[in-house]
C-alpha cells in the first residue's frame, strides 16, 4: 500500500458513508481525496467538504483518487461504477439490493476496471459464512431458518447479507429450492424450503442468524454487529487491496484472504 491510500467516497451523508469518512479520519493510511452526495448536502462531514453528486465524474479526473467506496443505491452505484470505468478508478461498493440486470452491468464494469462488491464488510460476517457452509453440510437433512434484524431505516428486506447467506446455504444444499418469507395461517415446512425473516426496528447496525434444526438438536449461528463503523473499517482495507489490483470481478474474501 506504499504511503496510502486516497480514497473518494460517495453517499457521504448517509448511514455508512458518515462511517466511512470517519473510519477514514482516524486512519493514517487512508486520506480522502473527495467526498459526494446527492441530496441534503452538508458543508463537511468528519472535517471533510462534501461536493455535489454532479460533479463526481470531474472530480475524478481532477483529484485523481486511488479508489472509489460506494454506499448508496443500485441507480446510483451503477453510475458511479460507470464514471469509475471511464477514468480507470477501482471502485468498491457495499451497496445492495442490485436486480440481476444491475449486476450485469457491473460486471461489465469489470472489464475495464476493478470491481468489488460485498453484502457485508465484516470479518465476522465473512467467517459466519464459511461456518454456516461447513455446518450444512455436516447436516444434509436438517431443517434451516434464516433471521435478519436491523434498523427501522432499512430499504431492502432480506438483507444482502441475508441474500448472501441463503445463497451460501444453497450452494451446499441443492435439495433447497424455495425461500419461504414469513408464515401466516397454516403452513407447516415443506421439503426443500429455506424460512426467511426480516425484522426491522430501532438503530439495529445489523444481527444475522441461522438457525439449523433437525434430530433432536439445533444448532444456532450467529453475528451481531456492535456498531456501523466495523463495515466502514473493512470497506477502507478492502479499498486498499482493490488499489493494487487489475481490472476484474472481486469480493471481500479475495481481499481478506490475500492480506
Amino acid at each position: 500500500m506504499g504511503d496510502g491510500i486516497r480514497v473518494a467516497v460517495t453517499g457521504a451523508n448517509g448511514r455508512m458513508g458518515r462511517e466511512v469518512l470517519a473510519a477514514a479520519a482516524d486512519r493514517k493510511d487512508v486520506a480522502v481525496a473527495f467526498a459526494v452526495n446527492r441530496s441534503s448536502i452538508e458543508e463537511t462531514i468528519s472535517g471533510y467538504k462534501i461536493n455535489n453528486a454532479s460533479k463526481f465524474a470531474t472530480l475524478l479526473a481532477s483529484e485523481s483518487p486511488d479508489v472509489v467506496v460506494d454506499f448508496t443505491g443500485p441507480e446510483s452505484a451503477i453510475q458511479y461504477a460507470t464514471a469509475c470505468a471511464e477514468a480507470m478508478v477501482p471502485f468498491v461498493t457495499g451497496t445492495t439490493g442490485f436486480s440481476d440486470e444491475g449486476v450485469e452491468q457491473l460486471h461489465s464494469v469489470s472489464e475495464e476496471t476493478a470491481v468489488l462488491k460485498a453484502t457485508n464488510f465484516s470479518r465476522g460476517v465473512a467467517a459466519l459464512r464459511r461456518a454456516v457452509q461447513e455446518a450444512i453440510a455436516a447436516v444434509p437433512s436438517y431443517d434451516i431458518e434464516v433471521t435478519e434484524t436491523h434498523h427501522n431505516g432499512k430499504q431492502d428486506a432480506p438483507s444482502g447479507t441475508a441474500n448472501t447467506l441463503l445463497s451460501d446455504i444453497e450452494s451446499v444444499r441443492e435439495d433447497l429450492t424455495e425461500r419461504v418469507h414469513g408464515r401466516e395461517g397454516d403452513a407447516p415446512r415443506t421439503a426443500g424450503e429455506i424460512g426467511v425473516h426480516a425484522r426491522r426496528g430501532g438503530d439495529v447496525a445489523g444481527e444475522h442468524e441461522v438457525l439449523v434444526a433437525g434430530n433432536n438438536e439445533v444448532l444456532s449461528l450467529t453475528h451481531r454487529a456492535g456498531d456501523r463503523s466495523i463495515f466502514a473499517i473493512g470497506a477502507l482495507d478492502a479499498a486498499a487491496w482493490l488499489a493494487e489490483q487489475p481490472a476484474g470481478w472481486y469480493d471481500f474474501f479475495d481481499a481478506i484472504d490475500d492480506a
